[in-house]
Formats: structure tokens, C-alpha cells, sequence
């Protein structure tokens, strides 16, 4: 296999072409354009501060589909009891910050850089990434964000300093889905916390089969806070 070098052209290589672990290519940029090719490509960058942008593209693939999420009982009295407040896009920034903050993906220190943060943001502020933020008593104790086109919803991580809120977090972030027709949330790389929830593990094809066909549904853009869903 070829792990590829990036330039300046706004081009990807045929993801089908990753290494064993999923390493695709290096260099490039976090521009916009180049972030929302990769996510339509089934790709995705994971690096750590100090090293050249890397692509991923891993086979398997998480996905959770939404009638899959597992829900137990105590999660269900949780989110009757009503005990955490939930918000979309009003805190993206903060949701990132504190993920960048927490150890993902089995690897020494945050894969969350400062340039990733400044480069999501920006797809925030142009309407294609977004969070969900779980508040209690007017703090913010967890969420997730993540990247949407088309039926797909790229989850990329998630954070909680209370039990249970991230899972909150992603049970509400379903519901929401599910009220505009998604297909799925990419969870990307295998891991045990998703499968837990139901994710499903898919060879790298089936999963760029899937996604070609989701995409072609129309992009929800905007701040999902300001959306009425009804």
C-alpha cells in the first residue's frame, strides 16, 4: 500500500487504497473544502499537535444506526427525570474545547489540535458541524459534536464531567435524526463504547456504499438550535 502526500490540489486518492490501520494520505490543509471533500469521501483527519495532517479511512467502520441505539432503563429514568437541559449550536466552542481536553481514540495525549479546533469552528459557523450541549443547573457537563451532510451525521467526539450526560447527549442528538430522516451516525474508528450503544462494525465498501447514497439527500445547514423540528 501507498500512503500518499498531499499538496495544494483539492484531491483525494481512493480511500479504498488506505493502509491495514486506515492511514490514507498526509499533508494537505483543514480548509473547509478540503474537510467537507474528505467527510463525502468516507475519510476523515486524525493526528496528534506537532505531526503533519493525516487522513484516515479505517476498515472496519463504526456506524450506529439509528434504531440501534441502546437505551437501558436507567439511561430511559434519566431522561425522563429532566434533571439536564439540552441545547443545539449554542456552545459549539466550548463542546470542542472540552473534548480537546479528554484522551480519544487509544493514542498518547488529544488528537483534538488547536488547528482542529479553528478549522471546525469555522464548519460551525458555516453550518455543517454542530453540538449538543447538556447543561445542569446552568453548566455545561457534556455533549458531543460532529460533522452533518446529506443523511450522515459524522460524529467526531464527545466529553461528560456528570454520568451519563454525553449518553444524554447522544440519545437526544438520535431523536433529532431520526425527525429528519437520517440514515446513521459515522463513529469511525471501532470502539468499545460505541458498540456498546449498538454500533455496528462495516467493511470500509459497504460503508462508501452507503454513504454515496446518503449524501445524496439534502444537507441540513445552519444552527440546528434555531430549526423547528415540528
Amino acid at each position: 500500500m501507498t500512503i500518499y502526500l498531499l499538496n495544494d490540489s483539492l484531491v483525494f486518492p481512493d480511500p479504498r487504497d488506505a493502509e491495514t490501520n486506515g492511514l490514507l494520505a498526509v499533508g494537505g490543509d483543514l480548509s473547509i473544502d478540503r474537510l467537507l471533500l474528505a467527510y463525502k469521501s468516507g475519510i476523515f483527519p486524525w493526528y496528534s499537535e506537532g505531526d503533519p495532517i493525516m487522513w484516515f479511512s479505517p476498515d472496519p467502520r463504526l456506524v450506529l444506526f439509528l434504531d440501534d441505539l441502546y437505551v437501558s432503563t436507567k439511561l430511559k429514568k434519566i431522561i425522563r427525570s429532566n434533571i439536564f437541559e439540552v441545547r443545539f449550536d449554542t456552545s459549539f466552542h466550548d463542546v470542542i474545547t472540552q473534548c480537546s481536553m479528554t484522551d480519544r481514540r487509544v493514542q498518547d495525549g488529544t488528537w483534538i489540535t488547536d488547528d482542529m479546533v479553528k478549522a471546525y469552528v469555522k464548519l460551525h459557523e458555516e453550518g455543517y458541524a454542530h453540538s449538543v450541549e447538556i447543561f445542569h443547573d446552568g453548566k455545561l457537563v457534556g455533549g458531543l459534536y460532529g460533522v452533518s451532510l446529506g443523511g450522515a451525521f459524522f460524529g467526531e467526539s464527545m466529553f461528560f464531567e456528570m454520568t451519563n450526560a454525553s449518553k444524554v447527549a447522544l440519545y437526544h442528538l438520535v431523536e433529532r435524526l431520526h425527525l429528519w430522516d437520517f440514515d446513521f451516525v459515522d463513529s469511525q474508528v471501532p470502539n468499545n463504547h460505541m458498540k456498546g450503544l449498538g454500533g455496528t462494525e462495516l467493511e470500509r465498501i459497504d460503508f462508501l456504499r452507503m454513504l454515496e447514497s446518503s449524501l445524496r439527500k439534502k444537507t441540513i445547514l445552519g444552527n440546528w438550535g434555531d430549526i423547528n423540528i415540528k
